[in-house]
């Protein structure tokens, strides 16, 4: 008997063309046979979670099937019942509405896990997204992969560094289809600014500012040690990490501001910002040469122990020079022999007004075009072909931030092998990169 996966691949290689397949192929011109949709469980159910949750869902071809929370309900950043509710009985609710609401809907119903590890086992689903803090993209993608699913995970694609090392290369073990949530490599204006720098319009590079936000001073929300609530499994929330005191200030959303769950500000942006530097400067499977952490504050509060102002600085091969941080305006610039070009959310600029018109041609090289980065994912796990943003360019991506931690903690510049993957000639700063200190009883398989 074929599993899901040997289906999907024997159905993608007896399709030629169109890359991505209309609805209509499955039966009918706007639905898809139930049996030919692709099979979804959520891990992590908090705002991306739904945000993710939703965008899949309204995919002609796909059934979300499953969600996993270790929350029940719960309603983020805000105190008390303000805002959307959101954990696993608020994401059941909203995906058994949304079903029930489709003509002839034959909808079963969405089952509901606390253990990510039971939804991973099932082998009736094709694909698992991983939605939850960054210190258990890791654990739960690697266990997806493991039971054969494709994932779509939300950067930054893993916490530690040596995490991403093993998640890119069990991706390729599998032959798995992953995406990661960069959705700027889905937008048309980065794909813009990529083309222009891809056609050598500003000549050579010379020197790129990445800018990314502050990071938080004081707490956001309650500081007061609290036991956890009834709805929401703390263990298991904190997972391989240290198991700190309950606050409300450190827990939802606000968890990224401590180095146990999130990497602040740094690495909640630098896989959108400086995703797109490597993408333009043709360093997706790549990296810098050399690393400095530089003029690095903290918060005046103990609640959070991610920076507030950072700079990130890096060479790469060619002479390129580049500057990542809160220093500078939001967004990525790359200054050339022949000009500049600059591009943030919602915005293209650049030194020679011609360049930003849609009409404006910069050459022959074109970049990946994917105008909705869940159907693209969708697109990848039918066809069987890679998506805009696969594992090992999402764990590049963030490399520069990750080794700027052991920069800054060591307070020296460091030398990179992007090749290797190694810090050159300094075995302390290495062993450091590479520690998974997880709590007991968790570890990466």
């Amino acid at each position: 008997m074929k599993t899901r996966r040997q289906f999907l691949s024997t159905a993608a290689a007896a399709v030629t063309a169109p890359a991505i397949m209309p609805s209509s192929i499955f039966g009918g011109e706007t639905k898809t046979a139930p049996s030919e949709r692709i099979t979804i469980g959520v891990i992590g159910v908090g705002g991306r979670g739904f945000a993710n949750l939703n965008g899949l869902m309204k995919q002609p071809d796909t059934q979300i099937v499953a969600v996993c929370d270790v929350d029940s309900l719960h309603y983020g950043k805000h105190e008390g019942r303000v805002g959307n509710p959101m954990g696993r009985d608020a994401a059941k609710s909203s995906v058994e509405d949304y079903y029930s609401k489709q003509a002839g809907s034959t909808y079963k119903g969405c089952d509901t896990y606390s253990d990510y590890r039971e939804l991973c086992a099932r082998d009736d689903i094709d694909a698992v997204v991983v939605a939850t803090p960054d210190n258990w993209h890791a654990l739960a993608a690697m266990e997806a992969l493991q039971n054969g699913k494709d994932v779509y995970c939300e950067k930054p694609v893993t916490h530690l560094f040596a995490e991403g090392q093993a998640l890119y290369k069990e991706v390729a073990k599998q032959k798995a289809i992953f995406q990661t949530g960069s959705q700027q490599r889905s937008t048309a204006n980065f794909h813009q600014a990529v083309e222009l720098i891809h056609n050598g319009v500003i000549g050579k590079v010379k020197e790129v500012k990445v800018g990314l936000p502050k990071g938080h001073n004081q707490p956001l929300g309650d500081t007061k040690n609290t036991t956890p609530p009834d709805h929401l499994d703390y263990d298991f929330w904190t997972g391989p990490s240290p198991m700190l005191p309950y606050m409300k200030a450190r827990n939802h959303w606000n968890w990224r501001w401590h180095l146990a769950y999130g990497g602040g500000q740094l690495m909640d942006w630098i896989g959108h910002h400086n995703d797109i530097n490597h993408w333009a400067i043709g360093m997706d499977k790549s990296g810098p040469q050399t690393v400095e952490a530089v003029g690095w504050t903290y918060p005046e509060t103990d609640v959070y122990n991610s920076p507030v102002d950072y700079e990130v600085r890096c060479t790469y091969a060619g002479g390129i020079e580049t500057s990542i941080g809160s220093v500078n305006d939001m967004g990525t610039k790359w200054i050339g022999e022949n000009g500049w070009v600059s591009v943030t959310r919602g915005k293209l600029e650049a030194s020679n007004q011609e360049w930003v018109k849609k009409d404006f041609k910069a050459g022959s090289k074109k970049a990946y075009k994917s105008p909705n980065h869940h159907r693209n994912f969708i697109d990848g796990v039918k066809n069987r072909t890679e998506c805009v943003a696969p594992a090992e360019t999402a764990h590049r991506s963030i490399t520069p931030g990750h080794i700027a931690y052991v920069s800054q903690a060591l307070g020296r510049k460091l030398k990179w092998d992007p090749a290797k993957e190694e810090i050159v000639g300094d075995a302390e700063a290495q062993k450091k990169l590479m520690a998974l200190p997880y709590r007991a009883p968790w570890k990466l398989s």
